[in-house]
């Protein structure tokens, strides 16, 4: 397996090229002494679920994974916890107001953006939603549909973590 850090050549503090590994998850400057610790980007997914059972799922517009099943989600900005962030996300992907979060669980997972590994920890929360009436799918989505919870395919889903969540949803849930 690759460092975390092997895409990065150059000191991000002063710029030199001399900027190798320090340790599994860090790099070290030798011009300035500066080290950078590689962490987790967080991420926050959505499982929200309707009167009939059904998981609202959505179809990816953009890559990775384009035109792919997915959940609603996504990174969690600076100075946002992540109950702010799933409701952000929710918002902006569907249009729909959450009315309360329950963590689950969380996979950590390597995002390629760009031609770039995004290592990430995505959060799982059951969502609450009493209104769908609103809903529309917008900016990174395609398409939102509910898919009976025994319909639920993971091989569907092109996402690892989101895949792997679905796995495990599924498993708890027999």
């Amino acid at each position: 397996m690759k460092h975390p850090l092997h895409q990065f050549r150059f000191c991000p503090k002063c710029g030199s090229k001399h900027f190798l590994e320090n340790n599994e998850k860090s790099k070290k400057c030798s011009d300035c002494g500066f080290i950078y610790y590689f962490n987790s980007s967080a991420a926050v997914v959505a499982v929200i679920e309707n009167n009939k059972g059904e998981i609202l799922v959505a179809r990816r517009a953009k890559d990775p994974a384009k035109g792919t099943l997915d959940l609603p989600g996504g990174f969690i900005d600076m100075h946002e916890t992540a109950e702010e962030a799933v409701a952000r996300e929710i918002r902006e992907e569907t249009r729909l107001s959450i009315n309360s979060t329950q963590y689950l669980f969380s996979i950590p997972n390597i995002y390629l953006y760009s031609g770039f590994e995004v290592h990430t920890v995505d959060i799982f929360f059951r969502c609450k939603i009493n209104d769908f009436t609103h809903i529309v799918a917008q900016d990174d989505v395609s398409d939102l549909q509910f898919i009976a919870f025994d319909k639920l395919n993971p091989d569907d889903f092109g996402l690892i973590s989101i895949r792997k969540g679905i796995e495990k949803l599924l498993s708890e849930n027999k």
